[in-house]
């Protein structure tokens, strides 16, 4: 009978975090994200700095509007249900400053019917995003500045 063998765990080799390359063509920029829920909110403010994008985040609307102040983001990931300031109500605010007039913003919500649309853009919403984000959408909504600036 012979003895049992004994297996030796691999080691699991876990990369370094790089910033992930969006292209030749692509630009950083600015971008706040703003969810009440702030993990969400974190994730994908890490998703997009791994594309090079600098960041920020807030979790209800008034920090938003106090965090856009300095920040200036050229695009604004905003989430409609939140406390303090809802979304409809942060975009008008941002939407009468000059850094909001210029920057794009884009409704986060997890209604997505014609009419929740049409109320988004009557807010100033730029873009109307269903959660969950597909971050795909939001890459090509940055591409999108990257040709066309406001």
């Amino acid at each position: 009978m012979q003895p049992p063998t004994t297996l030796k765990p691999t080691p699991t080799v876990v990369p370094r975090a790089s910033k992930v390359d969006a292209g030749p063509e692509s630009i950083s920029r600015r971008v706040l994200v703003v969810d009440d829920n702030q993990d969400s909110a974190t994730i994908l403010a890490m998703i997009l700095g791994m594309s090079g994008h600098e960041t920020r985040t807030a979790n209800d609307g008034l920090e938003a509007i106090e965090v856009a102040e300095k920040f200036k983001p050229q695009l604004v990931l905003l989430d409609i249900g939140m406390p303090k300031l809802n979304g409809y109500e942060t975009a008008r605010l941002m939407r009468q400053k000059d850094w909001g007039r210029r920057a794009v913003l884009v409704a986060l919500t997890g209604s997505g019917q014609e009419a929740d649309r049409l109320r988004s853009s009557d807010a100033g919403f730029d873009a109307h995003l269903t959660k969950p984000v597909d971050t795909a959408a939001i890459q090509r909504l940055l591409a999108t500045l990257n040709t066309h600036e406001r």
